[in-house]
């Protein structure tokens, strides 16, 4: 079963428990998701996402979702915090299992000493490709500077 399907069913499952909470979000998805098909469709592609597309999208919004929680926390509004984590968590369940901040490390350290590569553009580049959506890549990116730096 592709992910946009696995939401549909997730829609519908929240709609007939009566959960408002994970509703939203799973509207919210669903509309991130048709908007990226209008988007390729409009750059001459086809228009139906592949599950890793789908997949960049949902980090791209758990992104912002982390960003908005140290911003609210920031300001003091601890109840908008909590309503974004609530909407990461339901998020997070849809993408796979990221890596320890050791196992990442390790795979960087790995990837720049195959690649040779000495700066941080070239580095970011060649570890990106490997690890995009199995690790955290604001963790990488503090590696790759941490480890070329010194």
């Amino acid at each position: 079963m592709s992910l946009k399907a696995k939401f549909s069913e997730e829609l519908k499952t929240a709609m007939k428990a009566g959960d408002a909470k994970r509703l939203g979000v799973f509207r919210l998805m669903i509309s991130a998701l048709r908007n990226k098909e209008i988007e390729k469709k409009g750059q001459g592609k086809e228009a139906e996402l592949t599950d890793e597309e789908i997949v960049q999208l949902l980090m791209s919004e758990a992104k912002k979702r982390k960003e908005s929680i140290a911003v609210f926390i920031q300001g003091n509004r601890s109840d908008l915090a909590d309503t974004e984590k609530q909407e990461l968590e339901i998020i997070q369940e849809f993408l796979p299992q990221q890596m320890s901040a050791e196992d990442t490390e390790k795979a960087v350290s790995e990837i720049l000493s195959r690649t040779g590569a000495k700066e941080i553009g070239s580095a970011m580049k060649e570890v990106t490709k490997e690890l995009r959506g199995k690790a955290d890549m604001s963790l990488v990116s503090e590696i790759v500077k941490k480890k070329l730096a010194g």
